[in-house]
């Protein structure tokens, strides 16, 4: 292990921005947190915004500068990489963001029922076959997980360079009546504006430079619709 990677984990522990899932934290048990995080953590009563697999945070940062009327918080498992993130809202004062150290599939350990307003999926792992689509990010049952602290009609974000999980979620949705508000397998061709073409990540950019399109998709997520899988 690399001298860099244990002084990062380190460094982790100091920020008062980081949340580190702790051992006994496991399916059904949870975290003081949970439901607390205006309260507790952020401290006023702000929508929270959450990304899932947010690697250096640099989407959670740059719509946490660009929004200081909301919360955000970057999710992931990688410490070294969740250091970079940390470091710079902790360095440029971000009081609205803020990180979490855990595996993803423990998340309803961490946020309470309609605590989050908005789920952002940035580049998360395609995880390609069939065999595979129960880890997608956006697989059924990921997304009843999150309807389970995700407030009624909450948006999930998907960004991807992947066409195949694009064009997968886009038909779960569309199988489980979903409301789609943008669709595209071209981000940056001029059909959609605002925004959401304001912030790229540098996985992001490494895609454009090689040619790839990025595929986005939004969606409303039901409190009370029970998403059953395309399989």
């Amino acid at each position: 292990m690399g001298k860099n990677k244990l002084a990062r984990w380190a460094e982790l522990e100091t920020f008062d921005n980081v949340i580190q899932h702790r051992s006994e934290i496991g399916f059904g048990i949870d975290h003081p947190i949970k439901g607390k995080w205006r309260t507790d953590f952020f401290r006023n009563n702000n929508p929270l915004i959450i990304e899932l697999g947010c690697g250096r945070g640099e989407y959670t940062t740059a719509l946490a500068e660009k929004y200081p009327g909301k919360n955000f918080t970057g999710v992931d498992i990688k410490g070294a990489r969740l250091w970079r993130g940390a470091k710079t809202a902790y360095e440029t004062n971000l009081k609205n963001a803020a990180f979490l150290r855990t595996r993803i599939e423990f998340i309803n350990s961490f946020f309470g029922e309609d605590e989050v307003d908005e789920i952002w999926l940035t580049f998360p792992d395609p995880q390609e076959g069939k065999k595979n689509s129960n880890k997608r990010l956006t697989c059924a049952w990921f997304l009843n997980n999150y309807r389970k602290f995700v407030r009624d009609n909450g948006i999930i974000h998907l960004k991807t360079d992947n066409a195949g999980l694009f064009r997968y979620t886009e038909k779960l949705a569309l199988k489980n009546s979903l409301e789609i508000l943008e669709a595209t397998a071209d981000l940056h061709s001029g059909n959609i504006s605002g925004d959401i073409l304001l912030i790229r990540t540098r996985y992001e950019d490494m895609f454009i430079n090689k040619g790839l399109k990025i595929n986005y998709l939004s969606f409303r997520l039901e409190k009370n619709r029970n998403i059953e899988e395309l399989y």
